[in-house]
């Protein structure tokens, strides 16, 4: 089964959003002290800048495990931006010759020096055959160099020109695979990374070893007769397998739509399977872990001179202050707000009836099926059927209502590294929430310091589950607890908004 063009093409989309993510950041301006330090994900530098900084590495690596024969075919497509820095160039009246300026106004235009980048690919075909029998090591070369672009003025006289240059990049792409012990036989395939430029100058600072590094650097892997085990949410009987792993500087998931299975994406930040851009996203804003809405705002708020110098800043700055100027009213509401990973849960749900409460006993449980109610949702207080204090859920035949002891199991749906934490932990239910559409929303504090959570109660903070996400400690818990102890998220709600 060969990689689908339409797959590869939404696979490629994401890793076009990681390869900008960060490369200009708001408010897109030369002169903003964080756009001084640019470039936080994926920097492989040359070997050489590690007598600068021995924090920065030269090399990724990724492991992912693969089910394939050994006649096999696989590709690999490494990418990463290239530095350019760009100069600018006033030319002499007197004589003609050009000299280096900072800033060149021309007929109200401003041009100025930036570094910029390019982006670079480079694909590798290797066979699982080849691999079995030794190892493969892959050389990758850009040679340095430099292009100028002319400056003319109203009248069409060159005015100065703009030099654009770029370093020498060297790299090796290693490739291992191996067979691991299993009734599957399952390919543990190894790939990495490595930035083995030597520059002429020995680097002395972050900018010399930028001019010779591989930024947002990352690989799209694809099998042309096989098929990817996530690393995410692996199989069960493959979890140890994905423990063995080691991946370094990289985060590999399975890529393209739902459906895809033969292409794997080695990401330098962290994503879930079968990652997308939001569709209510207009286009890269480049700012790391960006929020779109938020982002458009601030930047709809800046003065006509910060944008004008944003504009001269960078070209992809230039087209972002266009585009935002230039959105409608409709597509700017489009932003405002969407949730994705909810899912209807799993097995039965039923809910006990809030009434008046002259009308309720602790023996009085007729349970309905869950349904949208008829009352405004914007008014809780005029819905007298819903009360969080006393609604409960049945999950696994156990009635979960506020109070009862849970295991916070957070789903594969969800994207937020911090869920990791929680993973086996017990949690303490607060309210058994339902939604305008029906879902159910378990509101739980995780039991630890009494005063924290007394601190998070007081102030209504708590971790929201849906009920396949939770199970309970024990049957019974919360039954008669009436008398008893008294928030774009499109997959990544923090990461890819």
């Amino acid at each position: 089964m060969t990689v689908s063009p339409a797959h590869l093409e939404q696979a490629r989309t994401v890793a076009d959003a990681i390869l900008y993510e960060g490369y200009l950041l708001y408010p897109y301006r030369k002169s903003a002290q964080k756009n001084k330090a640019r470039f936080q994900f994926g920097v492989l530098m040359p070997p050489a800048y590690r007598a600068v900084d021995p924090c920065e590495p030269s090399a990724s690596q990724t492991e992912c495990l693969l089910e394939c024969r050994d006649d096999a075919q696989f590709w690999i497509l490494a990418r990463f931006l290239h530095l350019r820095r760009r100069t600018v160039q006033g030319v002499d009246p007197a004589t003609g010759d050009f000299h280096d300026v900072e800033t060149l106004l021309v007929d109200g235009a401003s041009y100025s020096a930036f570094d910029e980048a390019t982006d670079r690919e480079y694909q590798v075909s290797v066979s699982v055959d080849s691999l079995l029998r030794g190892d493969a090591e892959l050389p990758v070369h850009f040679e340095d160099g430099q292009e100028s672009e002319d400056i003319a003025d109203s009248t069409g006289m060159r005015v100065g020109r703009l030099i654009h240059r770029w370093g020498v990049l060297d790299a090796v792409i290693k490739v291992h695979a191996e067979r691991v012990a299993g009734p599957y036989g399952v390919l543990r395939l190894q790939i990495r990374l490595e930035n083995s430029t030597v520059p002429r100058t020995p680097p002395r600072n972050r900018d010399d070893g930028l001019r010779h590094a591989l930024i947002s650097a990352h690989t799209l892997i694809g099998a042309e007769d096989g098929t990817f085990l996530s690393m995410t949410d692996p199989p069960e009987w493959a979890s140890h397998l994905v423990a063995e792993c080691t991946n370094t500087g990289t985060w590999p998931v399975l890529a393209g739509p739902q459906e895809c299975g033969n292409l794997m994406m080695a990401s330098p930040i962290i994503l879930y399977d079968h990652p997308e851009i939001a569709a209510e996203s207009a286009g890269d804003l480049f700012d790391a872990t960006e929020i779109d809405e938020i982002l458009t705002l601030r930047t709809l708020a800046m003065t006509d001179a910060e944008k004008a110098e944003a504009r001269t800043t960078d070209p992809r700055a230039a087209a972002l202050m266009d585009r935002v100027d230039s959105m409608p009213p409709e597509m700017l509401e489009k932003m405002h707000g969407a949730i994705r990973y909810l899912a209807p849960a799993v097995g039965p749900v039923s809910r006990t009836p809030a009434g008046p409460p002259e009308y309720r006993t602790p023996t009085e449980t007729q349970e309905y099926s869950v349904e949208q109610p008829s009352t405004p949702w914007w008014d809780p207080g005029a819905d007298s059927s819903v009360s969080p204090d006393t609604d409960h859920v049945m999950i696994q035949g156990v009635r979960v209502a506020r109070g009862s002891q849970v295991i916070m199991r957070p789903g594969a749906r969800r994207a937020d590294a911090q869920d990791l934490f929680l993973v086996g932990r017990e949690a303490a239910v607060e309210a058994v929430l339902f939604d305008v559409d029906g879902q159910v929303h378990v509101a739980v504090n995780p039991v630890g310091d009494p005063l924290d959570m007394d601190l998070q109660r007081t102030h209504g903070r708590f971790l929201y589950f849906s009920p396949d996400e939770i199970e309970p400690v024990e049957a019974g818990v919360g039954e008669d607890h009436n008398a008893g102890t008294h928030d774009r998220v499109s997959g990544q709600k923090e990461e890819l908004t």
